[in-house]
């Protein structure tokens, strides 16, 4: 139904227009009806609608006044009409500049109001239209930018645009949503179903983020047999939802099942602190993904690899050998397993796929063998250290030359979570926080400098200060400005260049949620002993 607003200084002209025609069988409902025009724009303040039908002259605010005022103000863009006892065009031309779309002689006949209201209904369904396909293009274009971001090909026009509208806060993650291939039922849909349901999966998504679908993507991987929608998370997400982000996720998940018909997976991505890093938690999906077609048995020990649809062939012998090797650390027997698994896969006359299969078969026994390392390992990391190193473009393409990189970097990977000795590191990396903090630190800098991995790293940070190097750095910063407030008279400016953030504004913002306030209130309580440290 369009809402329609009546206005008219004369009752008797109001309850004959509510009566003259069937409103509700034409589409419209009668929801207000004002005596003048301040009566109707108090109303416009709180309320919508779509039509509103004013007589010319009225005490207090005319039609035209109206008219005038709710276009300039733009406090609404509903369709307008004037009625007047009034046969003057000096009247109906100023309405008309205006944008009145009729004028209207009393006293109203009823095939004239009738002609109105079904013009307005034509117009608002073409405005409908209209505002639905520039919807369309606006959302078609967005996930252009977003996927060129996924896929690192991407420049800061791209980032700016696409974080004006997705507004993330937090942690961010990539999460894949889509069918699950391994069902049965799935897996004998024809190709026409299988895109049926991922426009299903598109729309669910959808309902659920409500005023946030633009962190829903469609058919992100365009792949020939992938289904999935992406789903760009933030912790904003959660938070309005006054939920923890594994409780947010969870549900999510549980409502699309409600909404589907078919079973759907959620693939996690790593958790990223940028959108320019959303390409890395892509990856880490994309391992996700890749791991469904293997299970490990019960007690851990044995790998089953499954190719889909039980056709196809595992390399499985040779991969071992190079699991083996690289737990080793053999590097000239890491070089040899390589050559003999690409040599084998090119004689099996394997395709891209299963070429694919037995890459991720491998890529599932190296997470296995971190994890046997130590059994306290953050395989989120683990995963972050594979996606960062072996979904280049080289292993995508099968280069053997990249993979053979790769795997002798694993190989030291395993063997620094081997050695307990890399945590004497902390304490040279705590007194460089405090020697250098003013500096832009990164773990990736300490780790090079410390000949460390910078994933396992960050794992030995967080597992031992409880927070990621990135905020215990920035809290150290902010208790360093703390002490200058109080016991200089430095200005913002120059405290928040010595210690390291050369944007006063983002150094004010850093400080407020760190400290509660901005710097000049903590300054002045705790000069005048309001407050404690």
């Amino acid at each position: 139904m369009l809402r329609v607003m009546l206005v008219d200084d004369e009752p008797f002209i109001l309850q004959g227009l509510s009566v003259l025609i069937d409103w509700n069988g034409l589409g419209f409902e009668i929801v207000k009806t004002a005596a003048n025009g301040l009566e109707a724009l108090e109303f416009l303040k709180k309320d919508e609608v779509d039509l509103i039908i004013a007589d010319i002259r009225m005490p207090g605010m005319s039609g035209l006044e109206l008219l005038e005022n709710v276009r300039k103000s733009r406090i609404t863009d509903a369709y307008f009409a004037i009625v007047s006892g009034y046969n003057d065009f000096a009247y109906a031309r100023q309405a008309i500049c205006n944008a009145c779309v009729d004028y209207l002689l009393k006293p109203v006949a009823k095939d004239e109001l009738i002609r109105l209201l079904t013009r307005v209904r034509s117009l608002h369904q073409e405005s409908q239209r209209r505002r639905q396909e520039e919807s369309r293009q606006e959302k078609a274009y967005f996930s252009r930018q977003l996927i060129s971001i996924i896929c690192g090909k991407y420049d800061r026009e791209n980032l700016e645009y696409v974080n004006e509208r997705l507004k993330l806060s937090g942690g961010i993650r990539y999460i894949a949503v889509e069918i699950d291939a391994r069902d049965e039922a799935a897996r004998k849909m024809t190709e026409e179903e299988k895109r049926g349901q991922q426009r299903a999966l598109y729309t669910a998504c959808l309902t659920i983020l409500g005023k946030d679908g633009y962190h829903c993507i469609f058919d992100v991987s365009r792949k020939e047999n992938s289904y999935d929608v992406g789903l760009i998370y933030c912790d904003r997400l959660a938070q309005e939802a006054e939920m923890e982000e594994q409780e947010y996720l969870d549900h999510f998940l549980d409502q699309i099942r409600r909404m589907m018909n078919v079973p759907v997976v959620m693939l996690v991505g790593n958790r990223v602190e940028t959108l320019e890093e959303i390409g890395e938690s892509s990856r880490s999906a994309a391992i996700a993904r890749s791991f469904q077609d293997f299970r490990l048995e019960e007690s851990g020990a044995q790998l089953e690899g499954e190719i889909a649809g039980g056709s196809g062939r595992l390399c499985k012998q040779t991969l071992d050998g190079l699991v083996s090797a690289v737990e080793q650390n053999d590097r000239a027997e890491i070089s040899r397993c390589v050559a003999a698994l690409y040599e084998e896969m090119n004689k099996g006359g394997l395709d891209a796929h299963l070429i694919g299969v037995n890459i991720n078969y491998l890529l599932f026994q190296l997470v296995y063998l971190a994890a046997a390392q130590d059994e306290n390992v953050n395989q989120e990391e683990v995963l972050h250290f594979i996606s960062a190193n072996a979904f280049e473009e080289g292993t995508i393409r099968g280069s053997r030359v990249h993979l053979v990189q790769f795997a002798r970097e694993y190989a030291d990977y395993l063997t620094q979570l081997r050695s307990r000795s890399a945590r004497g590191v902390l304490a040279e990396i705590e007194k460089e926080i405090q020697e250098n903090y003013s500096r832009n630190l990164t773990l990736r800098e300490l780790s090079r400098k410390y000949f460390i991995n910078s994933a396992y790293l960050g794992q030995l940070f967080r597992k031992k200060y409880g927070v990621a190097f990135k905020d215990y750095l920035n809290a150290y910063r902010m208790d360093r400005a703390a002490g200058l407030l109080l016991h200089t008279d430095m200005k913002t400016v120059e405290i928040a260049e010595r210690v390291g953030y050369h944007d006063t504004d983002y150094f004010i913002n850093r400080f407020i949620a760190v400290k509660g306030c901005t710097p000049a209130k903590f300054r002045k309580q705790m000069r005048e002993g309001k407050r404690e440290l």
